[in-house]
Formats: structure tokens, sequence, C-alpha cells
């Protein structure tokens, strides 16, 4: 991907198009230290948070060294906050396989309520799929507050979450004993390395998951701001194996109302085995004078209920949350291992123009694909060496007719495309293609994502 992703140019046409607003949109310089900061103003307002400290100010400003700052400012108010805000970066996103693909992360989009309806959101939104299509990504990722707002332009939940409720009364062990030893980490400073090395392997083992940035490690340990309340209330426990070598860290806090049992609650558990992640488990249901234990950001495939002897005492709640764009079909196929072997034409669907065509999925024997474009279309990136590759079966017989929000559904094994199908977004172009869909894109771990950003 393109290493200066900071520097290369606002996009013309959305420059343009808010232009004829009255509305200028800019790319900050990370070194305009004003600008981002009034930028984080206009960003903390946008979700509603309260009016951020000067030491929030500073961290944020340090974090947004590292992303593609871009505001939309109305001169007409004389006022150096912008109305709109987006942020952007380049990512690397797990998929199947252990593998990983480029991609876009998109954050930070908001609009002030004076401002809306004038279509600021869809021109940011259509300037950041142009700002992907720039750097090389072959796909975009966010997250979203509603779930109506992106799905317009191409996007589609490819991994939910899930968030569980424990009564901590009905708890009974029904797993297998950890060889380890779960114990407090009281060195939170000494600890962020090797807690960064298990969150890249994290990472690497679980599809959905896209590259971490050393901030938000910090934050998860408590080092971010360690006299303000929320590290204060913050324990870190570790799981080390029997060799003494840590496989996982949990990061929780238990709130008490009054002289009752408390409610646990985390949301950042990072496991580098099964092993380190059922000891971690067992370790927060076990905990006196608690009545429930809450755990957001959760897998949908979550093994918990197996490790429990009353699966009933698991309340789950699933909701969307990572949300995927495909922007270069070629790479983005390519990229991902599948169980295979198998062959399928995909004739996407794209009405933004990125990613229509019709492609040639052969996967091999050991789940390794080729992907060719046969329309001989210039949108993907791949398009010159995918149209000159020889082909294994001039005519496959499978296909499926979708459009690209569907494909991304699908392309981390979230969504199946026989039940795509029976929903009226994917369509059969030859016999027995969705069951040779649904085979090719399986996986044997639910994508994930364990964060927000």
């Amino acid at each position: 991907m393109s290493s200066d992703f900071r520097a290369f140019p606002a996009d013309p046409a959305t420059a343009a198009r808010l232009g004829r607003l009255g509305l200028d949109y800019r790319v900050l310089s990370p070194d305009d230290h004003e600008a981002l900061t009034a930028w984080s103003q206009a960003e903390h307002r946008g979700f509603h948070h309260p009016r951020p400290t000067p030491e929030t100010l500073e961290r944020e400003g340090a974090l947004l060294q590292d992303r593609r700052v871009q505001g939309v400012y109305d001169p007409g108010l004389g006022d150096a906050i912008p109305v709109a805000t987006v942020a952007s970066w380049p990512t690397g996103l797990s998929v199947p396989g252990g593998r990983s693909v480029d991609g876009w992360a998109v954050a930070a989009v908001t609009v002030a309520p004076t401002h809306r309806r004038r279509g600021i959101a869809r021109a940011m939104m259509q300037a950041e799929l142009a700002n992907a299509v720039t750097a090389g990504a072959a796909v975009a990722v966010l997250t979203a507050t509603e779930a109506t707002l992106y799905g317009r332009y191409g996007y589609a939940p490819a991994a939910r979450a899930a968030t569980l409720e424990i009564d901590r009364r009905r708890v009974e062990w029904a797993g297998a004993e950890a060889p380890g030893r779960v114990r407090f980490v009281t060195d939170a400073a000494g600890f962020r390395r090797t807690a960064g090395q298990i969150v890249r392997r994290q990472v690497a083992r679980t599809p959905g998951e896209i590259d971490r940035w050393p901030a938000l490690v910090d934050r998860v340990l408590g080092l971010e701001d360690p006299a303000g309340e929320p590290a204060r209330a913050t324990r870190v426990a570790r799981y080390d194996d029997e060799r003494g070598q840590a496989h996982g860290f949990v990061s929780y806090r238990i709130a008490r109302d009054g002289m009752g049992a408390g409610v646990l609650e985390f949301d950042f558990l990072a496991a580098a085995s099964d092993e380190a992640e059922a000891a971690l488990w067992r370790f927060l249901l076990e905990q006196d004078f608690v009545s429930t234990v809450r755990a957001r950001l959760r897998s949908i495939d979550e093994p918990l209920r197996w490790l429990l002897a009353d699966q009933r005492a698991i309340t789950t709640t699933i909701g969307d949350h990572l949300w995927l764009r495909i922007l270069d079909p070629v790479a983005a196929l390519e990229a991902r291992r599948y169980e295979g072997p198998g062959s399928l034409v995909l004739e996407l669907d794209d009405p933004l123009g990125h990613a229509a065509g019709r492609y040639a999925l052969e996967v091999s024997a050991r789940g390794v694909a080729e992907v060719q474009r046969l329309d001989g279309g210039a949108d993907a990136s791949s398009t010159t060496r995918a149209a000159t590759a020889p082909t294994r079966r001039s005519k496959p017989a499978h296909g499926l007719r979708l459009g690209v929000d569907a494909l991304a559904a699908m392309y981390l094994g979230d969504a199946r495309a026989s039940l795509l199908a029976r929903a009226g977004r994917v369509e059969e172009t030859g016999p027995g293609s969705l069951a040779v869909a649904d085979r090719l894109f399986a996986t044997n771990r639910a994508p994930r994502l364990s964060i927000w950003f």
C-alpha cells in the first residue's frame, strides 16, 4: 500500500461537490496542532462526548499523527472548528487462513446537527473509498454507531459481536483444568511489551481483527491516564502457561451499588491460545462478591457455553460490529484461504463502480485461490495480471450473481451464500452454486472484531 497516505491531496470531486455548497473540505497537516485540536473538539461534540480536557487533546493529537485527518469547514461561521470530521489510515485485516489483507480503516465520521441533510456525509464517505483505492487497499472497514448509514456505500456487516451476561450464582465450571496459572499484573508498564505481543498473536489467529495501535494497548492496561478514575478502577490479570510464558490477559472492572454484590465488566480479553482464553474466563467467573459478569465484543461462536455445566446461566445479545467494503475483488479473494477445492464465477454489481465485474474464483485442494477478472475492466488494481493469467477451466459450471455488499458479508465467513439467497441478496447462475459457495467460504473460527475504532 501507499506509504504517503497522509500526503496525497483531498479528493477533487469531493472538494468540488462541497465547494458548491459553500463548504471547504481539507486534509489537515500532522504538524498543525491548532487545527488538530479544533478537529478533536468537533469529533467529541459529534459523538456527544464531554468536552475534552487538555490532556485528552494532547493524547489524541499524538494518535492523529499516524492518521489521515479531514474536516469540512463552513467559512460563513468564522469558526476554526469543522462542521464534519473523518479520519482514516491503512491497516491489515485478518482473514481466514491466518493471513492478512490490505485494508483502509475509516473512523470518526461526524456531521454537526446544524449541517445535516446537505450531502456532507455522502461526500466524505465516497471520498474515503477514493482514498482507499489511491492507497492500494483491497477493502475498507469501519465500525458503525448506526446500522443504516453505510450500506448505501457498499459496506455490509461482516463480523458480528456478542454481549454476554452470566449469572454468577449459576456458574459451575465444566471445562478442563488449565495447566498454567492466572495472576494479577502489578506492573502494567513492565507488562506493556508482552501485552502487545499477545495482542498481535490474537489478531493473527482471528478473522475480522485489525492491526492495533500502541495507544490502544496503553489504554486497556490503564497506562493512558494512570491517575484517572477509569484506570484506577481497572484490574489486569494474565495467564501464564506451565513454563511461565504469558499467553493471554484481561482488563476488567467491578462496579458495586452500595453494599451489594458487584457487576464485573470487561470488553478486552486477549488470548493467543484457547487454553489461555478458557483459563481467563474461569478466573472472571469465579470471583467472589460478584452477581453478574458482563462481557462485550465477544465472538458470536463463543465456546463459553461448553465450559459451564448450566448453559442457561448465559444471556447473549448479538449485533453488527465490523462493516466491510470490497474494493479490489481480485486482491481480496486471493488473500484468504478456503475450504477447497472448487470454482465459482462471481458476477458483482457495484453501483459506485469500484468492484463491478465478472470474476472467476478457482480454489486448489490446499485452499489457495487464483482469481481472474473476466470482463477486462480497468477498475481493479490486479486486472492486468488477472486478465492475462491462464484459466484452468474455460467455463466454470458454478456461479453467483450478487451485490458487492453481499460478497462483503460472505467474505470472512459470517454469512452463508445460501442464507443471503433466501433473503434475495444472492442468485445462483448454475445449479449447485450455493452449496459450493457455502463450502468454500466456510470458516472454522467465526469472524470477530474485539475493539471499536
